[in-house]
């Protein structure tokens, strides 16, 4: 395997190579003679980059064909165009390159979040001369620190790219696939061929759908006033408020908290369920029954507790995204729209048919969750068995006995035995590529699962990172601002400050127009350097956080912090 990276300036670019095999680092400079020998000699390998699907890869083959990288970087760059625009020739060249990128994070936002240090060149993308052999040198440093750091993130990914290979391997598709995304492969897989249509809106509904209470919303869709994305219908449904939109139903109580028995009824792979019980597929697979036969083939593998039933999986939970997006051989609006409105229709049936037993939490996309008031666990499984056989879904069942629910987005459900499942900004599991105000995020589960008050669980942390908060200066501002001093940094690691001497976090938008960061304290420093292992200095307010936590706390349950 190949990491690489490349930096592109008006006169100059450099491409920093780092290979697996051997542990060597290459570093090429305006040279594209000894880039052209490198590529010669590597592609056969898988080239590993962040966010190199998008940009890296078109660089590369821009300087083989000899076209100015950097007219090919502001292209994508400046004109928000897609790299293989530019040139059709670019699809002769062969590359099998890897984007370990799988969110709408940067590099360096990752590389924060993991502690590590996130300082950047201060030579300028915008210089408009040749850079000095100092400047080149500084920015080869940057660079390199780079692709040391995908490296890291790969090793923290290293599923992501296993995945892929199991799905080339699952479905005997060539090497130069592996820089497909999961729904282009998808579509791939499923032999899809492009079409054209005019009939989103054109939708039907499920023929096992019964409907009495609650027919009314079913009405919504159909009428033709409705048929518009930015419409949505705000409706009470079992006593807690539901919107029903062309994207999903969503519903809750919110700031709820409560003790009892509870049961998190989900609707097991429903769209791909929908998918196959209703013809709601795609129209442009050929061939229906095969989406069915790799659903069979998951359900057999996982079965037999095989790993190899996750490239299964990824085609079966791709292709309703891929149906939705008009680059995709699978897109097919009226489908995409079946299937949601469908989906939501038939989980409103279930509430519908739940109401009079129990009490209505939350509904989301694929589930309910629902208290019980006499413990009955079976007549509920009962009830919602009658609603499995005519509707030919597959109910999966989940009790626990305490839920702390801001919204249909945030909340935590603890079980009996006090392990429990989050969801929401707030209260989700952190992991090295997740962590931002890591302290805060722990304060509160400690806090509902365990009753430990939140103050004990931030005083007692003593490591620097703990407290770091993340924050990212996007392109449509000028510069990030640390009080009145401008930044080469648009990623900044900051802390909250006790110390006058600090001030706060702003972003530039004009001249005249100066923002501060949000969530930010008023007093902050910024430390972009390494921060894994370091203590605590004096400077630091702990009380700013402890604030924070009990504000969030707020937001969860009435009352705040105990």
């Amino acid at each position: 395997m190949i990491f690489f990276d490349f930096e592109v300036f008006r006169y100059d670019w450099l491409v920093v190579l780092a290979d697996a095999n051997t542990q060597t680092f290459h570093t090429i400079i305006n040279d594209p003679d000894k880039l052209r020998r490198f590529y010669e000699k590597n592609k056969n390998e898988i080239w590993i980059g962040y966010n190199s699907r998008s940009y890296d890869q078109y660089i590369l083959k821009g300087i083989l064909l000899d076209f100015d990288p950097y007219e090919v970087s502001k292209f994508i760059i400046a004109e928000d165009r897609k790299g293989w625009e530019y040139s059709g020739v670019f699809n002769k060249i062969q590359f099998y390159v890897f984007d370990i990128m799988t969110s709408y994070h940067g590099l360096k936002q990752l590389e924060g979040y993991m502690g590590n240090d996130i300082r950047e060149t201060d030579v300028s993308f915008k210089t408009a001369r040749k850079l000095t052999e100092a400047e080149l040198r500084q920015v080869e440093k940057y660079c390199r620190h780079d692709v040391e750091q995908t490296m890291e993130v790969f090793l923290n990914r290293t599923d992501e790219f296993e995945t892929q290979l199991s799905l080339l391997n699952a479905f005997k598709l060539p090497l130069n696939q592996i820089s497909k995304t999961k729904a282009q492969l998808a579509a791939i897989i499923l032999e899809a061929t492009r079409q054209s249509y005019h009939d989103e809106f054109q939708i039907t509904l499920p023929d096992t759908l019964r409907l009495s209470k609650y027919r009314h919303i079913a009405d919504w869709y159909g009428d033709q006033a409705n048929r518009d994305y930015n419409k949505s219908l705000k409706v009470p449904v079992a006593g807690v408020r539901h919107i029903f939109a062309w994207g999903g139903i969503h519903g809750a109580i919110d700031n709820y908290q409560g003790e009892g028995v509870f049961l998190n009824i989900d609707v097991n792979s429903y769209y791909p369920a929908l998918m196959i019980e209703y013809n709601f597929l795609s129209r442009n697979v050929v061939d229906p029954d095969k989406y069915r036969q790799i659903r069979d083939e998951r359900i057999r593998l996982k079965k037999e507790k095989n790993p190899m039933q996750q490239p299964y999986k990824i085609v079966l939970n791709s292709t309703y995204g891929a149906m939705k997006d008009k680059y995709n051989a699978l897109y097919d609006p009226l489908q995409a729209n079946n299937v949601c409105v469908g989906g939501q229709l038939l989980l409103l049936d279930l509430i519908e048919k739940l109401e009079p037993h129990c009490k209505i939490i939350q509904s989301n996309t694929d589930g309910v969750i629902v208290k019980l008031d006499n413990g009955d666990v079976d007549f509920i499984k009962s009830v919602c068995g009658e609603w499995e056989a005519r509707t030919r879904m597959v109910l999966e069942f989940e009790t626990f006995e305490r839920i702390f629910q801001k919204d249909v987005n945030n909340y935590i459900v603890i079980h009996a035995d006090k392990t429990y499942k989050s969801k929401g900004a707030y209260v989700k599991k952190l992991d090295v590529l997740d962590n931002d105000l890591p302290i805060v995020n722990k304060a509160l589960i400690k806090y509902f699962t365990e009753g430990t008050p939140l103050e004990e669980t931030i005083t007692r942390c003593k490591n620097l990172m703990e407290f770091q908060k993340i924050v990212k200066v996007s392109r449509k501002y000028m510069y990030a601002m640390h009080g009145d001093k401008l930044l080469s940094e648009r990623v900044l690691r900051v802390f909250a400050s006790r110390s006058r001497r600090d001030a706060g976090v702003f972003k530039q938008k004009t001249l005249e127009r100066i923002e501060k960061i949000a969530n930010t304290p008023e007093r902050c420093f910024i430390e972009n350097g390494n921060v894994n292992h370091l203590p605590l200095p004096p400077k630091l307010d702990i009380s700013w956080y402890i604030d924070v936590a009990r504000k969030r706390l707020r937001d969860f349950v009435a009352g705040g912090a105990k």
